[in-house]
C-alpha cells in the first residue's frame, strides 16, 4: 500500500498547491497531520517501528486529506446530507442542514471568507 499511499500524498498535495490559492482558501499543513515520532519509543524493536512509521504516515495522510477534502467541501457545498454519514470531518457538524435554502447564497459566502487565511488573532467568522 506505500505505493498508492504515495500517489495519492503527491495528488493531494498537488491539489491543494494548485486550487487553493485559486479560491483563496487557506492551506491545511502537512506537519500538523503527519507527526512521526514512535521510532523513538525504546521498547520497540525494529520490526515494531517500521510498522509504526507506515501507521504514522497512512493515518496521517489520511487526516490530512480529509482536511483538504472538508476545507474544499465548505468552499463549494457546505450543506449535510439528508441522512447520517458515518465518518465526517470536523467541519461537517456546522454545515448548514438539509433542505436550509434560507440566504444560502449569503451564507455560502460567509462559508468561503471562513477558509481564507487570516491574520493571527483574527477570530474566526463561522
Amino acid at each position: 500500500m506505500i505505493i498508492p499511499l504515495a500517489f495519492f500524498d503527491l495528488c493531494i498535495t498537488l491539489y491543494q498547491a494548485i486550487c487553493f490559492p485559486i479560491f483563496r482558501i487557506a492551506k491545511a499543513r502537512r506537519s500538523d497531520y503527519l507527526v512521526f515520532d514512535r521510532q523513538k519509543l525504546e521498547y520497540l524493536n525494529i520490526v515494531e517501528k517500521i510498522h509504526c512509521v507506515y501507521c504514522e504516515y497512512a493515518n496521517g495522510l489520511v487526516s490530512y486529506a480529509t482536511e483538504i477534502i472538508g476545507r474544499t467541501e465548505q468552499y463549494f457545498c457546505p450543506i449535510r446530507h439528508a441522512r447520517k454519514v458515518l465518518g465526517s470531518h470536523e467541519r461537517y457538524a456546522r454545515f448548514l442542514g438539509y433542505g436550509e435554502a434560507a440566504d444560502y447564497h449569503g451564507k455560502l459566502e460567509a462559508y468561503r471568507n471562513a477558509l481564507e487565511e487570516k491574520p493571527a488573532g483574527a477570530p474566526p467568522k463561522i
